[in-house]
């Protein structure tokens, strides 16, 4: 890997980061996308020459990676772990959690501000899709989810999305910039979907939210109606307790 090659990270994103940032950000994207493959062994030496820069953003960013368990440290460096398709799954378990127990929040809040926001973010992600710019795209796809979550005020909630963020930010990169490539034309069905949530979170409707749900997480539907129940019955436990 050297600086000569086209980073994956897009370099907008990086112009107030940290040179261990922009180490990280990096190396995170060339391990989910299999540049890097698992098993692979990265030094520290190697990797502050490939990226112009000292030792010490270099462990700062293997430190950061090694937390999210892609990668394993060794002395003088580190040996590559990646993502599984088991881990994957989970990681969409979590944000599945996240998201219907916020809906569940959201179903006792007023919801204007939010909704005008919100359609606000979809405007910008109709725009990306029109220019077909992926990372654009990715950016503002993020930002409607993590909007949806902020707005409930629940810092340990928020805490457990900004651990998932970063990875999962790398997997909604890579398959916008394919689904750009190879099927453009489903963009008309994630802007539909994502106008689904807008309402279903405006009426309150938990129907509209688990079809919505149903839609956006295309290969865990089986999941959605078990972990609306757990939200549910969780829900109305804490009822009972505040009674």
């Amino acid at each position: 890997m050297t600086t000569s090659n086209k980073f994956l990270y897009p370099s907008k994103w990086l112009s107030k980061a940290s040179a261990g940032d922009r180490v990280t950000c990096e190396l995170r994207m060339r391990i989910i996308s299999g540049l890097i493959e698992s098993g692979a062994i990265i030094s520290e030496n190697k990797l502050a020459a490939d990226f112009a820069v000292s030792r010490s953003p270099v462990r700062e960013a293997l430190k950061v990676l090694a937390s999210e368990n892609i990668i394993r440290l060794e002395r003088m460096g580190a040996v590559v772990i990646g993502l599984t398709e088991k881990e994957i799954e989970e990681i969409y378990d979590v944000r599945l959690l996240i998201e219907t127990f916020v809906f569940e929040r959201l179903v006792k809040m007023d919801v204007t501000e939010l909704v005008k926001e919100l359609s606000k973010i979809l405007e910008m992600m109709k725009v990306a899709i029109k220019y077909q710019d992926a990372d654009e795209f990715s950016y503002q796809d993020l930002l409607f989810h993590e909007t949806i979550i902020r707005s409930i005020n629940h810092s340990y909630m928020l805490m457990i999305w900004n651990n998932l963020r970063p990875v999962m930010e790398s997997l909604i990169l890579l398959s916008m910039r394919a689904r750009f490539q190879e099927k453009y034309e489903d963009f008309d069905r994630i802007i539909k979907n994502h106008e689904l949530y807008i309402e279903a979170i405006q009426t309150k409707e938990r129907t509209l939210m688990v079809q919505s749900l149903h839609q956006n997480f295309d290969d865990v539907q089986g999941k959605v109606d078990d972990l609306w129940m757990s939200q549910q019955m969780l829900s109305k436990g804490v009822e009972k307790e505040n009674d």
